[in-house]
């Protein structure tokens, strides 16, 4: 056998001992990088997805972040830190938990005019679509609530998330996107309310995204002393619904009407209708004839309970929208009940108006949720009727214009004017 040369035995040695060295300091960097520092400890469980043409985003990362939120303190101590899930969560404390709020998943490149208008609404995969066009059209400040099922499809829909918000430019310039992270669908009040807190202007339109502004909202609100007054003083101004007739005619947005000339030319055609003409509760209050007459602002006076109108309202000040209301059927008007029992009135605006894009309805599902939501309203009607009334009464407010509404609509409840009573 012929011995290896003592040349090369030396320099495999060296080669032996270089590489023992390499792995040690590797070992110890990785060691000290993954378990070293605290925030890298999620690492553990850190999954890449790959957007079609995009760098890789990491997803666990994002779903359980470590934020912190910073609070200023009086005087010379330091500032407070606490963490953003503990925020959040104390924030949207009446839903159903666990939940995990994300805000500003993506955030919209452009600084809003604090005076603006920000369209608040809420999204799911299925309408992404719609929501783009809604984008492209509005061209202004949007807030919205994407909700991702924790299952084991939530990569998946992070991924169709991501292609929806970069295939249109306007997305990263206007549209500022909050996700909710949890196993339970349709809590759209407090979708509705992730979508108001985090919106960065003084008021909000609370809109369903199927509906299409017709008209250059934002213009008009700008030519309209009255309707900017109104909107300073806090009060809601709103804008009519419309529908087609036949359905397929309002597939296509690009095809709608873009004034109240053409509108009242289609109502009169009878191919444009008021929006669920077959429950005129739902939006008959606005005064659809008043509407296709004036050129002023007015005031809705026939309110009642399931009016759903398309809103437009202070943020500070505005009664949130309840996060008891889950499913179909009752959440909205419940919203816009409270709103008004706490003495905030409704104007229509006179030239500006939405119509509904078509899409099919899961009816069965709205049927069984919708019956439980009918009972929840009626108790939640009474509960809020004698919780503002009680602190009417301690503000000394009772006597006042502020508590018109409520009695108005509270007068009803039977025994109310006795509790009242006993109240005073």
């Amino acid at each position: 056998m012929v011995g290896i040369p003592q040349p090369v035995l030396r320099l495999l040695r060296f080669a032996a001992l270089v590489y023992l060295a390499g792995s040690v300091i590797f070992t110890l960097h990785y060691v000290f990088v993954r378990y070293g520092d605290p925030q890298s400890n999620q690492a553990a469980k850190q999954r890449s997805l790959v957007e079609p043409g995009q760098a890789t985003f990491d997803v666990e990362s994002m779903v359980y972040s470590n934020q912190v939120m910073n609070w200023k303190t009086p005087g010379t101590y330091p500032e407070h830190e606490i963490e953003e899930d503990a925020v959040v969560h104390k924030v949207f404390s009446n839903t159903i938990q666990p939940s995990k709020v994300l805000p500003y998943y993506f955030k919209a490149g452009r600084k809003f005019d604090p005076e603006s208008v920000t369209i608040t609404t809420l999204i799911t995969f299925d309408r992404y679509p719609v929501f783009s066009k809604l984008v492209t059209n509005y061209q202004g400040p949007i807030s919205v609530t994407i909700h991702i099922n924790d299952d084991e499809n939530r990569d998946e829909n992070l991924s169709r998330l991501h292609d929806m918000y970069n295939s249109n430019p306007y997305m990263k310039e206007f549209v500022d996107v909050h996700v909710v992270v949890d196993k339970f669908d349709r809590q759209f009040n407090m979708w509705r309310n992730v979508a108001r807190f985090f919106a960065r202007s003084n008021y909000f339109m609370m809109l369903d995204v199927d509906f299409h502004i017709c008209t250059n909202l934002q213009h008009h609100l700008s030519l309209d002393p009255e309707a900017r007054r109104l909107m300073k003083s806090g009060v809601a101004v709103l804008l009519p619904a419309f529908e087609y007739v036949d359905q397929e005619d309002g597939i296509d947005s690009v095809t709608f009407p873009k004034d109240k000339d053409a509108v009242y030319k289609l109502v009169q055609e009878k191919k444009l209708t008021i929006f669920h003409d077959f429950f005129l509760k739902g939006h008959n209050a606005t005064d659809y004839e008043r509407w296709y007459k004036t050129d002023s602002v007015y005031k809705v006076t026939a309110y009642q309970h399931s009016y759903e109108p398309y809103v437009i309202l202070k943020k500070e000040g505005t009664p949130w929208c309840d996060e008891r209301f889950v499913g179909y059927g009752a959440n909205k008007a419940a919203c816009l009940f409270e709103i008004y029992i706490s003495g905030i009135d409704y104007y229509v605006l006179p030239h500006d108006f939405v119509i509904h894009q078509s899409h099919p309805y899961k009816e069965e599902t709205r049927k069984q949720e919708r019956k439980y939501n009918r009972k929840l309203y009626q108790n939640f009607q009474e509960e809020v009727c004698f919780r503002y009334a009680k602190s009417f009464i301690a503000a000394n407010t009772w006597t006042q214009p502020k508590a018109d509404n409520l009695k108005q609509q509270c007068s009803r409840i039977k025994g109310f004017r006795i509790a009242m009573a006993t109240f005073q």
